[in-house]
């Protein structure tokens, strides 16, 4: 069995979030390849899943807006554990339907230009189903953690930021074993 696998009883509980809303995309399913535009440290590049996935697992977590209080938070604690992410094989991708210009900004300033952040086009959210309901032009908070086969390996959906971090790297470091 791979490492990544996780027990029937635990992708079930992982396919759920901590509010108990169950999550976009099923754990086990294929996620979506895309190319899109992001930055890292204020520099501008071309962002392809499947690349990534080359490295190792991806945690790829999908957040409303740059620069609210909640996003900028979530983005200094992914930032503030970035070392452990990479210890563990990680790479961390932020997403949101911002502007690349505005996300210039946020990968300097939030992200401490320690990870990349990308723009969700309307292909990619319909592609993780992570349209916020009440505004569907806005990403929900959804973090996935995407084996190197391309397959989802864990999901924590829920608005409130404070566990996608904690949770998310618990689910690599089980995965890797590192």
């Amino acid at each position: 069995m791979r490492k990544w696998m996780m027990a029937p009883l635990a992708l079930a509980v992982a396919a759920l979030g901590s509010n108990g809303a169950m999550a976009a995309l099923a754990v086990g399913v294929k996620a979506p390849d895309f190319t899109t535009r992001g930055a890292m440290a204020g520099k501008t590049f071309t962002l392809t899943l499947s690349h990534q996935l080359k490295r190792g697992p991806v945690v790829l977590y999908f957040f409303p807006k740059a620069f609210t209080p909640g996003c900028s938070a979530e983005a200094r604690e992914f930032a503030q554990h970035i070392d452990d992410f990479k210890k563990a094989g990680a790479t961390v991708i932020g997403m949101s339907t911002d502007t690349v210009d505005d996300l210039v900004a946020f990968s300097t300033k939030e992200c401490a230009g320690k990870f990349a952040v990308a723009s969700a086009g309307p292909a990619i959210v319909s592609g993780y189903d992570v349209a916020l309901k009440m505004r569907p032009n806005v990403t929900d908070r959804t973090s996935y953690v995407i084996a190197p086969s391309g397959r989802i390996a864990f999901v924590h959906s829920e608005m409130n930021y404070s566990g996608h971090v904690k949770s998310t790297l618990a689910a690599v470091q089980a995965m890797t074993g590192k």
